[in-house]
């Protein structure tokens, strides 16, 4: 395990005024994305997309990273240059995800695990052959009546460690995903309780794992009230909970935490980014690690039109200056509709 290495790409992707694309959809995943423009799910639309996004210029300035799934990581652009290539020639470090999906937990209705672990040392050596730096792997935890149980958490944080502590033996940055869903109709209170739980948890598997705190990064959910709730959030709040919730747990050690979107509109997950860099100095640098949130405009504006490129990419590079500007509190709502 180089350390050194280590430390340095996970610093790399969170300098001041970026954060990571997620483009790491899985098959079925796009294929709902690519439905809601009515574009077929094939590989060279899939792969036409995230040319797209790899080729929008000065996107640079604002990302810095991307995470692949496996079929984009062999790709290449209609250049010939393999994906990874050509992010790494952009100063964009490529990353994997390497999570085969969350399944149902047996003996546990309405829990789920995440796969993945089998022939997983295997794969990481192959990735980082490939160009990656860095890995994901995402652990979803519902809040529902009972849950999430005790034996679910054990078993997500016991999985995102192992995953984490292989992910550093082969030289990768591992992005460690606990994701407490929107789902249902809790308060913010409930969901900054199941949060701490699974945090907590989190961190003391992955301190017996002995994984490298300051070679990781963490990417978990905003604090949030469910989407049926009746009483919703003020940004502010969701800040002032998220940041109390992480202070909490999270060590100091790590360099960055990265936030998933988790379904929330763009403007709403950059208003709360932002948000939360305004409160002030961090021990953590605090970023983003979005997909839906860069890409909804995005595809929106492509709609797998040739002719519609130019406006996909304004729209891509729109977006991550926005968010670039949240990572420095920076960011108001009028900026979202300057050109």
């Amino acid at each position: 395990m180089n350390i050194a290495e280590l430390e340095s790409v996970a610093r790399s992707l969170v300098p001041s005024g970026k954060g990571i694309l997620a483009a790491d959809e899985s098959a079925p995943t796009i294929e709902k994305r690519f439905r809601s423009i009515r574009l077929p799910s094939t590989e060279e639309n899939r792969r036409a997309y995230r040319e797209v996004l790899f080729t929008t210029p000065g996107a640079s300035d604002f990302i810095s990273g991307v995470i692949l799934f496996d079929e984009t990581i062999r790709q290449k652009a209609s250049d010939g240059t393999p994906f990874p290539v050509l992010l790494a020639e952009q100063g964009i470090v490529p990353g994997i995800k390497v999570d085969e999906g969350a399944r149902p937990l047996a003996g546990f209705p309405g829990e789920k695990i995440t796969e993945g672990l089998d022939g997983l040392r295997g794969r990481l050596a192959e990735y980082r052959e490939l160009g990656a730096r860095f890995a994901k792997w995402r652990a979803v935890l519902a809040i529902g009546e009972g849950t999430p149980t005790p034996y679910c958490l054990k078993a997500n944080a016991h999985a995102l460690a192992r995953y984490a502590a292989l992910c550093q033996e082969e030289g990768l940055v591992p992005i460690v995903e606990p994701e407490v869903l929107m789902d249902g109709s809790h308060a913010i209170e409930r969901c900054e309780e199941a949060t701490l739980a699974v945090l907590s948890l989190v961190y003391a598997e992955l301190a017996a794992h002995r994984v490298h705190p300051e070679g990781t990064l963490l990417k978990p959910n905003m604090v949030l009230p469910g989407e049926e709730c009746p009483r919703r959030a003020g940004v502010d709040e969701v800040a002032r909970v998220t940041v109390r919730t992480l202070s909490r747990v999270v060590p100091p050690a790590v360099p960055g935490i990265v936030f998933l979107s988790g379904g929330q509109a763009p403007a709403q997950a950059t208003a709360h980014l932002n948000a939360m860099n305004a409160l002030g100095e961090h021990p953590w640098e605090l970023s983003f690690s979005f997909g839906r949130a860069l890409q909804d405009p995005v595809l929106k504006a492509w709609q797998g039109r040739p002719e519609n490129v130019a406006s996909a990419r304004k729209a891509y590079h729109h977006r991550a200056m926005l968010n670039g500007a949240a990572r420095g509190g920076k960011y108001s709502p009028e900026m979202e509709s300057a050109s």
